[in-house]
């Protein structure tokens, strides 16, 4: 596979952005994308139309970018190799999981096709990266993403972690100091009114009051929901 370009890099960043953006569901704007990606809206709106151009997306003035097929199939590819890429670094290298994203973001774009057939190979075939987050299927197909927010649990009620919705190296590291990695079991004890915090007890043992917002950000699963779902090992 021929060594990428700058811009090869560029567009490939532009359509893994869209991908993510599509499926969170919040619509994928201009400012979106500029905030998502840390540039200039001015820059963005460039790119959307050099995108457009090229027929990897669907795209009008002030409105909304929609991938084409063409354009899902590379933001797809990029995602399966990043998340891919993460899990190589923590599984393989060692890696905490709020050390990966960075690395990750240059390797996805050396990956080739039969780099990633190993990485498939070598990782047991993972159906999600070290935060939780789904590996897209090659078949550009939705991959699910089970699971709601820790602050939803019921007070009493067994669940386990599942993954997060945020990547930002101060959480994960947080998170990481009390145990509410994927995999850990959790139990909710307390809601204190008015937004105050949730207390839970990770792996039946220590107890930690959180912030509501960031038991929004934890995704668990009921314990009764547990035997056909692959959790990371962040």
């Amino acid at each position: 596979m021929p060594g990428h370009t700058h811009f090869d890099e560029s567009t490939e960043e532009y359509l893994e952005a869209i991908y993510r953006l599509e499926r969170e569901g919040s619509g994928v704007s201009t400012s979106a994308l500029a905030s998502e990606l840390g540039v200039a809206p001015a820059s963005v709106s460039g790119m959307l139309k050099k995108l457009a151009g090229d027929g990897y997306i669907e795209h009008h003035a002030r409105g909304e970018a929609k991938l084409t097929q063409k354009g899902l199939a590379v933001g797809v590819r990029v995602l399966r190799r990043h998340r891919l890429a993460e899990r190589l670094l923590t599984d393989i290298l060692g890696m905490d999981w709020d050390e990966v994203h960075a690395d990750a973001c240059m390797l996805e774009h050396a990956i080739s096709a039969r780099v990633e057939e190993r990485l498939i190979a070598v990782l047991g075939n993972p159906k999600t990266c070290p935060h939780g987050h789904p590996i897209p299927p090659s078949d550009l197909s939705d991959p699910e993403w089970p699971g709601f927010p820790l602050a939803q649990l019921e007070v009493g009620a067994d669940a386990r972690v599942h993954g997060v919705t945020e990547e930002v190296p101060e959480m994960l590291r947080y998170l990481g100091s009390i145990g509410l990695r994927p995999g850990a079991d959790v139990k909710l004890l307390e809601k204190a009114p008015l937004g105050g915090p949730v207390t839970v007890r990770v792996g039946g043992e220590r107890q930690h009051a959180i912030s509501l917002e960031l038991a929004r950000m934890v995704i668990v699963l009921p314990s009764d929901s547990l035997d056909t779902v692959e959790f990371a090992t962040a």
